[in-house]
């Protein structure tokens, strides 16, 4: 079910994070992009729903890798599924400035005092500030990753390169987020960000479908399994 959840996560993610706004935004020309938004509200709406699927298969996710790993180290994994529910908290929150930038853009919200241009640039500035929270949620996500790969790595029922992917690959987030943040011009951070993002995808796909198609070795081989 976890591998499940963790397809679901990849599908719905990859959807409304990269898809719906590849589609809609407009390098730099807010009006194109709330023009976009008004043409193709379905699409929008459609990312939205994207968001809430994935949010909800990652709350299941955080309670049952919580279970699956307790018995490797019972801090560590509530400590992971803290982190991840944290990120969840701060993917829910950012709806609230879509929300926002959308009723902007549409003249649902009454601002008589603003001109259209005004409405477009405010909606805009809530856009970014969207946008933004993205920096916020990877870095809780670099800390669940770090967790989780220390307690796969540890398990001795998932191959120990998985655990050591997360964790090195990991660090790709944090590295994204400083870069976007701070330092936006440093090319060396854009390169690195893009070879650990690249080891962290595969690191998060294979145990995926480890965990669908193989599932955990032998209790022999790895943890001693707790009574009935």
């Amino acid at each position: 079910m976890t591998g499940g959840l963790y397809l679901v996560i990849a599908i719905a993610g990859g959807f409304s994070i990269l898809y719906v706004p590849g589609a809609l935004n407009v390098g730099g020309d807010p009006v194109a992009t709330f023009a976009n938004i008004a043409d193709r509200r379905g699409l929008f709406h459609a990312g939205i729903a994207g968001d809430v699927v994935m949010m909800t298969a990652e709350i299941l996710v955080s309670a049952m890798l919580y279970f699956m790993f307790r018995k490797v180290s019972p801090t560590l994994s509530l400590a992971a599924s803290y982190a991840r529910v944290l990120m969840v908290a701060v993917m829910a929150a950012m709806l609230f400035f879509h929300a926002a930038a959308l009723a902007l853009a549409d003249g649902t919200v009454p601002l008589d005092s603003f001109s259209a241009a005004q409405r477009i640039e405010l909606a805009g500035l809530m856009r970014h500030v969207h946008d933004a929270g993205v920096w916020i949620w990877q870095v809780f996500f670099w800390l669940h990753l770090i967790l989780l790969g220390t307690l796969v790595a540890r398990s001795g029922v998932y191959p120990r390169l998985l655990g050591a992917g997360l964790v090195v690959g990991g660090f790709g987030y944090l590295v994204d987020s400083v870069q976007m943040f701070a330092l936006p011009e440093a090319t060396l951070l854009a390169s690195l960000k893009v070879v650990l993002l690249l080891i962290v995808t595969m690191a998060e796909i294979g145990f995926a479908m480890w965990m669908l198609i193989r599932g955990p070795r032998s209790p022999r081989q790895g943890m001693v399994p707790e009574p009935a």
